[in-house]
């Protein structure tokens, strides 16, 4: 990985350089006044890597890479199989009546098989290897490519000299072994990228563009441009984020927001790209398309989980970029050594083969890249992106969880309150006053009403003054909406938001609004509690309301009207006395403290500058992905330390075996092997399951 930064580095003009191996991509910042891609591309290639820009690779090659290796694994499985079998009948004859011809024959045949099946199957390996050594460098591929090469050249000339001690069997079975490892690993890795490149695949058809003369024409959705108006039919999707510019109609929002319920759109709704369009024909008009979308923003986030360096993942990148060169000096070791007591060089070569073999630190470089993959692949089937890598790890060690109010603890809509107890005149006189309004409360009055009354008359000639309120004449009275003092009426500051409605001289009428929670804001509280973490609501609103909300949700701590550098005073208090924040938020004033927390997170429908603070950012209307992230979390960094553990055990106990020659190379492949596909197996486990 260094070795891809370092050479990127080196091509003047080029600022910053990284690069991710699970994405397989470098991400780089230049002056193109001083250089291009292609000369990055160039300066990779010297060192023996294949590059291509972004855009010439947008095909996902990733079923191409897994049909590549699953054709060497059935190969390397058949040989394998069919060489154990003559191997098993030679050694079962050996000091008992199998004429030694016969018995040379099997061992003829074993080379012809392994011989091709080597060479095919073994080239994932000796391609990366001789990359590496192209570009002056190790990685772990020189030295498995080194043991199979010495295990069958030496068992090839074994064979001619008709000596007993062959070892295809081994080199067959280490890169059988090996490529299902690495293809376990590819098709994890698949499924992450996959799962946010289909997203994309779903805006990225032919939509049907509107001129201004009403003419249609299909076009490709990513040659679609703001202002453009597009007609989706019933069953189509959208091809780009817009607004609904005529029509009444139901889409299907999952993709975005995790929701199964339809959603209802009508003129000025906001739909994103990759909609499903469900009752009615709509037109739509065009905020942005292709690139610049909601779904592409998604992919973005999705691949961002793989960029950069968690602090587990660079210590095992240093181990392994470490371990290449002390595995040639354990195999140079190996074969001195027992050459210096007096082994024949066939015996101090096999040793020095096996030792080889079993220090490969296949299980060592996966350790960590895996379990990072498979654990933001589960998040995000949960409607959870990981936008950092080092996110899952600091998510883990949090034990507070402090929640901004609105919008994130509760939905930011604000809901009627006691709607039953308003008489139904002049809830619906109130309600037709509101109806040409877009304020929030006057869509939350209208919005009481019709699931009271049915329907509400619009009001005509309704006149609207900025900061005041509503107001109509009518031919008896002048009705207005609004503030109290709108509506002459003195004091009015409780626990909630008030909008009063007058009509004449008549009494004026209250009424309140309170911010709906998230449905399973309480819920969540709860799950929070029992993991044994603490919990505390921070809020800029008043303090009546922040206690009523905290009440609710089941918060014991809570504090209002605090401003931006009272939350970051707050969450330094909590650092200074040893403790981790989980800050949830999504405002603008917001931004800071994500910045500040340990960890942080934010809805979907957040200020753009509170995602960009956020480590992670979940979808939909439930506060449950902030449990489902921790306990993801938690699990990824367990599995972590034991593909660790795994990894060193394996090595502390095999290694001296093997240099202590009780290890063939046979028994070192199958051991090395099953070690890799182990820690692989293991962060598959965090990667299954359906979405709750």
């Amino acid at each position: 990985m260094r070795s891809v930064e370092r050479a990127a580095m080196r091509v003047p003009g080029v600022a910053t350089a990284r690069a991710s191996l699970a994405a397989k991509r470098l991400t780089a910042t230049y002056d193109p006044a001083a250089t291009c891609e292609a000369d990055v591309i160039a300066a990779l290639d010297r060192v023996g890597f294949e590059a291509a820009t972004l855009e010439e690779s947008k095909e996902d090659r990733g079923d191409q890479r897994q049909k590549y290796l699953l054709r060497r694994v059935a190969v390397a499985g058949f040989a394998a199989m069919n060489i154990m079998l003559i191997s098993i009948a030679v050694w079962s004859g050996e000091g008992g009546d199998m004429d030694p011809a016969l018995a040379q024959m099997f061992r003829w045949l074993s080379a012809l098989i392994a011989l091709p099946t080597v060479i095919y199957a073994g080239e994932p390996f000796f391609v990366s290897a001789y990359s590496a050594l192209k570009g002056r460098r190790l990685n772990m591929d020189v030295p498995i490519s080194l043991a199979i090469i010495l295990a069958t050249g030496m068992s090839i000339y074994q064979t001619m000299e008709a000596s007993e001690q062959v070892y295809f069997d081994a080199a067959v079975t280490l890169l059988f072994f090996l490529l299902v490892g690495r293809y376990l690993d590819e098709a994890l890795r698949v499924r992450a990228r996959g799962e946010a490149q289909n997203l994309l695949s779903l805006q990225n058809g032919i939509v049907t563009l509107v001129a201004e003369g009403g003419s249609q024409t299909k076009v490709p959705a990513s040659a679609l441009r703001p202002g453009d108006r597009i007609l989706v039919a019933v069953g189509e999707r959208v091809g780009a984020d817009g607004v609904v510019a005529h029509g009444t109609g139901e889409v299907d929002q999952s993709l975005i927001t995790g929701e199964t319920m339809p959603v209802g759109v009508t003129d000025g709704a906001e739909v994103y790209a990759g909609t499903l369009n469900l009752t009615r024909s709509l037109e739509i008009e065009v905020t942005a398309a292709d690139d610049a979308t909601l779904l592409a923003e998604i992919s973005r986030l999705m691949m961002a989980a793989e960029q950069g360096k968690a602090r587990y993942r660079v210590l095992a990148d240093r181990a392994a970029q470490i371990y290449a060169p002390a595995v040639h000096g354990l195999g140079l070791a190996t074969f001195v050594g027992w050459l210096v007591f007096g082994a024949s060089w066939q015996t101090a070569l096999t040793y020095a083969i096996a030792v080889l073999i079993i220090t490969c630190p296949c299980a060592l470089a996966l350790a960590v890249p895996v379990v990072q993959i498979a654990a933001a692949s589960r998040l995000f089937k949960r409607g959870v992106m990981v936008k950092v890598p080092d996110g899952l790890e600091r998510i883990a060690e949090v034990d507070t969880v402090v929640f901004d109010k609105t919008g994130t603890l509760t939905l930011g809509e604000p809901q009627l309150l006691d709607a039953g107890n308003v008489p139904a005149d002049t809830l619906a006189a109130a309600a037709s006053l509101a109806s040409g309004s877009r304020h929030p409360f006057s869509r939350a009055l209208v919005a009481a009403a019709e699931e009271r009354l049915g329907s509400v008359e619009v009001a005509r000639d309704v006149e609207e003054t900025p900061g005041e309120g509503l107001s109509v004449k009518t031919a008896r009275s002048e009705e207005r909406l609004g503030s109290a003092a709108w509506c002459g009426v003195e004091g009015a500051a409780g626990q909630t938001a008030e909008v009063w409605y007058r009509r004449g001289d008549d009494e004026p009428v209250c009424f309140r609004f309170a911010d709906r929670l998230r449905p399973d804001a309480a819920e969540t509280v709860a799950a929070l509690k029992a993991r044994g973490l603490a919990v505390a609501l921070l809020s800029g609103d008043r303090e009546g309301v922040v206690a009523r909300t905290a009440r609710e949700a089941g918060i014991d701590v809570f504090v209002g009207e605090l401003k931006p550098a009272g939350k970051i005073s707050w969450l330094e208090d909590c650092a200074n006395e040893g403790r981790k924040v989980l800050m949830v938020g999504d405002g603008l004033n917001d931004a800071p403290a994500l910045a500040a927390a340990h960890a942080s997170m934010s809805p979907a429908t957040a200020a753009d500058i509170s995602q960009r603070a956020a480590d992670f950012i979940f979808q939909g209307r439930a506060l449950s992905p902030v449990v489902e992230a921790i306990k993801t979390g938690s699990r990824a960094r367990t599995m972590a330390f034991q593909n660790f553990g795994v990894a060193l055990v394996y090595n502390a106990i095999c290694v001296p075996l093997a240099m202590a020659g009780f290890v063939t190379p046979l028994i070192a492949a199958i051991v090395m092997s099953s070690s890799s596909i182990l820690v692989t197996l293991n962060a598959t486990r965090l990667a299954g399951g359906p979405r709750p």
